[in-house]
């Protein structure tokens, strides 16, 4: 856990980076041609003028040459920043640009293969990161995150395919306005508040046991599978692989009782009232 104060002065507390889970927003181009004539004749018909400086991602049926194509953009005012996992992935590492996963998918997704040695846990200083602004550091600064422990003799023994383990985060503590946390690999489970201005975020599914405000997001990195589980939801903004809704648009029969929020391909965001289940 790390918590960190924006604006600290002080050369030798502040931190040299703070990692932040806020939402961007940015636009898909899917390409089914490699033509880069074709391709500036149809942006030339969509856009109608080069600085509209979008933040864009390649999203291409068809082998590319990657780097004529960013030029292309770029000379467009549009930026380029990643591309969708694909024909592209090795070009994309070569010029250092981001690679996205597909949709319905998130990024190394961990299957366990059953074996002969316990699971182990991943650091919990490595696996997720709490970010607060100055009025609220003082809270978090005794902040305590734990992780269930597993214990080898009830449970089978198995390996995983990776050093980067699937494990649930528990975190006690109320999140603050201005504070972010953000937890990859597993669920994240709140057993206090969300306050108005905080945000949570996994690419697992998201628990919040207190009053759920603020900005909830679950299935992060694309997962359809996550889910959002709430016992009084009232969120500026609720997430889930990537499909939004803000507070404004929530349905007024949810608001404030216990919630369960799932992805359901073809309708969107799907919210059930659990006691009414």
């Amino acid at each position: 856990m790390t918590v960190s104060d924006n604006n600290s002065q002080t050369a030798n507390t502040a931190p040299a980076l703070a990692l932040y889970g806020k939402m961007l927003t940015f636009s898909r181009l899917q390409f089914s041609t490699s033509d880069l004539g074709a391709i500036e004749a149809q942006l030339t018909e969509t856009l109608s003028n080069k600085s509209s400086n979008i933040p864009i991602l390649i999203d291409s049926d068809v082998e590319q040459d990657l780097s004529a194509l960013v030029e292309l953009l770029w000379s467009w005012g549009l930026q380029p920043i990643g591309v969708v996992t694909g024909l592209l992935d090795d070009q994309a590492r070569e010029q250092r640009l981001a690679i996205f996963p597909a949709d319905g998918k998130r990024i190394e997704r961990i299957v366990p293969n059953k074996a002969t040695s316990a699971p182990t846990r991943k650091p919990i200083s490595e696996e997720s990161t709490v970010s607060a602004s100055s009025d609220s550091a003082k809270d978090t600064d005794a902040a305590t995150i734990a992780s269930p422990e597993v214990t080898s003799s009830s449970l089978p023994t198995e390996t995983l395919l990776s050093t980067q383990h699937i494990t649930s985060l528990i975190y006690d503590q109320m999140l603050r306005s201005g504070q972010s946390l953000n937890h990859v690999g597993g669920d994240l489970i709140l057993t206090n508040s969300v306050n108005s201005g905080a945000e949570a975020i996994t690419d697992n599914s998201l628990h919040v046991y207190g009053r759920a405000q603020g900005r909830l997001v679950a299935g992060a990195t694309g997962d359809k599978d996550a889910r959002i589980f709430c016992q009084v939801f009232n969120p500026s903004l609720v997430s889930v692989a990537g499909t939004y809704c803000l507070r404004d648009n929530l349905p007024e029969h949810v608001i404030d009782k216990p919630v369960q929020v799932k992805f359901v391909e073809g309708e969107g965001l799907v919210f059930t009232v659990m006691d009414e289940a």
